[in-house]
């Protein structure tokens, strides 16, 4: 198989990428990415002989449209996703998770490619902390933030595309990822690394808004479930039922870092902040038999820490500029 994937030089683009090689050594793999601040080339490079890297923008149809005709299959994992930037300056959330889902589309209405589209359980808004209900495939849209948004209108336009020309799509909404290679602007990798160089972890509010955890390996595992045995024109929602909040996370890394459990700062709260995400996946678990490997959170979290801990060529260098940024707007991110 062909494969193409947007944005695979990102965090679970490029576990994406590496998972696939792993586990499927004869697919053909076309890296398509802009290479904002938010890739690493590095991730990459041990598979570098393997694959084929584009550096383009999903937006830029001269680049799309020959990428997509000689595929078959897209994933787009390509998206800005920042909430803190999208804040700051909405603009190229519009252009990426709008103009460039709607690219793709008609790129893949040309040749009649096979697509699947990433997005996120944050379409949905958020829940109350007491609130005994989680996200389904039903739930209603209600976003709350520029990020939010235009991924809610890039998912209207898949299925829009769906129904009204008849692509072969399907959509999956995951909750928040963990695991090797995140970009260290996020919550977790932010955190860590924040320890490892004697910084002390910042929360926002009063740290009890719950995220629902997943170890990108199982949700890429999950996209690939989608692709070999999903129904056209769904959607699936992908969650490892790992709801912390975020609090518990913080305290946990710093154990696990031999630093005491309360050596953390509050600050005020972000505009828009959403309380509680989770995901109810029951619809992939049933129709597509898919299971979750990372089912124990503080297992997960340890390897986590363990891995930045062992790679700080990775990370370091862009240590301080991440800093030096978040200094300049005064923003911690979740």
């Amino acid at each position: 198989m062909r494969v193409l994937v947007t944005g695979g030089a990102g965090f679970i683009g490029a576990n994406f990428v590496l998972r696939t090689l792993a586990t499927r050594p004869d697919a053909q793999l076309t890296v398509l990415d802009k290479f904002t601040y938010a890739a690493n080339p590095s991730t990459l490079q041990p598979v570098a002989d393997r694959i084929r890297v584009v550096r383009g923008d999903i937006a830029d149809a001269a680049t799309v449209d020959p990428l997509v005709a000689e595929s078959d299959l897209v994933v787009n994992f390509a998206a800005e996703s920042h909430n803190d930037n999208s804040l700051a300056d909405p603009s190229a959330f519009v252009q990426t998770n709008l103009v460039g889902t709607y690219t793709l589309l008609e790129a893949v209405r040309r040749h009649d490619v096979r697509l699947h589209h990433i997005s996120t359980d944050e379409v949905y808004g958020d829940l109350d902390l007491d609130d005994p209900t989680r996200f389904t495939e039903e739930t209603a849209y209600n976003p709350s933030s520029p990020y939010s948004s235009t991924k809610a209108g890039s998912d209207m336009l898949v299925r829009a595309w769906v129904r009204s020309f008849g692509i072969a799509a399907t959509i999956s909404n995951c909750s928040n990822n963990y695991g090797p290679y995140q970009h260290i602007e996020k919550f977790i990798p932010r955190q860590i690394t924040n320890v490892l160089t004697g910084v002390r972890p910042k929360l926002y509010g009063d740290g009890r808004n719950v995220r629902d955890w997943i170890h990108v390996d199982d949700h890429n595992d999950a996209v690939w479930a989608v692709v070999d045995r999903g129904r056209i024109g769904e959607t699936y929602l992908i969650g490892a039922d790992g709801e912390v909040d975020n609090r518990t996370v913080v305290e946990a890394i710093l154990t696990a870092l031999g630093q005491p459990a309360d050596a953390f700062d509050f600050v005020t709260d972000r505009a828009g902040h959403d309380r509680r995400y989770a995901i109810d996946s029951h619809r992939l678990r049933t129709e597509l038999g898919w299971r979750p490997a990372y089912t124990d959170f503080a297992a997960g979290l340890a390897a986590t820490i363990a891995w930045y801990r062992e790679n700080r060529d990775w990370w370091a260098p862009h240590k301080e500029g991440v800093e030096a940024a978040y200094a300049r707007t005064q923003q911690i991110l979740d």
